[in-house]
């Protein structure tokens, strides 16, 4: 009984210090966005990690959805639902610029996802006009695609970045052409019947391996110059890969559907 009775005790302080932890996150965070402007250019950028050499691709689980597998686009459309308009060449699928962005037939919500990319081997302009793309959770929460290697630019606007809000921990970019990953964990926002925010949406991100988010909760939508709130949406909407103009590459996606 005494065992029993230290174990709840335990059990009870470890989980306040959690919640401890999690509420000066939070703060932590709320403080930081104050702190700084939208894509402000003098936000500190993150740190460079050798994330080391390129690793094969990894393989889908069996539980996974796989969303390409290499040889088609039968999983995706256009923006408006029509064919997608990107090119498959072997193993991977390239962005065409002006045919819009793409998104998959079904829709996603609570979710693990694994995307592989590589931005263009020789590349060209600087900035956001080098390699930019994006992965997009529920069509509206954004990971950004970029060429970062040796390529400055606002720091929540650079690769990994959930753009326009948090800049990763570490600027983990492989060279450009070399094949890159995400691993995203993914918890969708809950709304109740009035539309209001009853738990935002979080993101953890893995950029080569590399730990860049942590549990990170998201202000709102992804947009450009602003951080718009919340508004109510389905519980499930499709993943999409942004055409930002620049021919980045994809291969091996796929998806794990996760319980809430």
């Amino acid at each position: 009984m005494i065992k029993v009775m230290i174990s709840v005790i335990l059990s009870t302080m470890v989980i306040s210090l959690l919640g401890l932890s999690v509420a000066a996150q939070t703060n932590r965070r709320a403080a930081e966005l104050k702190k700084w402007r939208i894509h402000d250019e003098t936000r500190p950028l993150p740190p460079i990690v050798d994330p080391g050499p390129p690793q094969a691709s990894m393989p889908a689980p069996s539980d996974a959805v796989v969303l390409f597998n290499g040889k088609d686009l039968l999983q995706w459309t256009d923006a408006k639902g029509a064919p997608a308009g990107w090119q498959v060449k072997g193993e991977y699928v390239e962005a065409v610029d002006k045919s819009g962005s793409i998104k998959t037939k079904r829709a996603f919500g609570d979710c693990q996802l694994h995307v592989e990319w590589a931005t263009p081997s020789a590349p060209t302009g600087s900035g956001q006009n080098r390699g930019n793309s994006g992965v997009f959770l529920m069509e509206i929460y954004e990971v950004q695609v970029l060429d970062s290697y040796d390529n400055a630019t606002y720091a929540d606007g650079s690769a990994a970045a959930i753009y326009g809000q948090y800049p990763p921990l570490v600027n983990a970019c492989r060279k450009p052409g070399e094949w890159q990953t995400y691993d995203i964990l993914f918890r969708a926002p809950r709304f109740d019947g009035d539309g209001e925010v009853l738990s935002p949406a979080r993101m953890t991100v893995f950029h080569n391996g590399i730990l860049v988010h942590d549990n990170q909760e998201l202000t709102g939508p992804t947009a450009h110059k602003a951080r718009p709130p919340y508004k109510a949406h389905a519980d499930k909407l499709p993943v999409s890969l942004q055409d930002h103009g620049n021919p980045v590459r994809y291969r091996n996606i796929w998806i794990r559907e996760l319980q809430p």
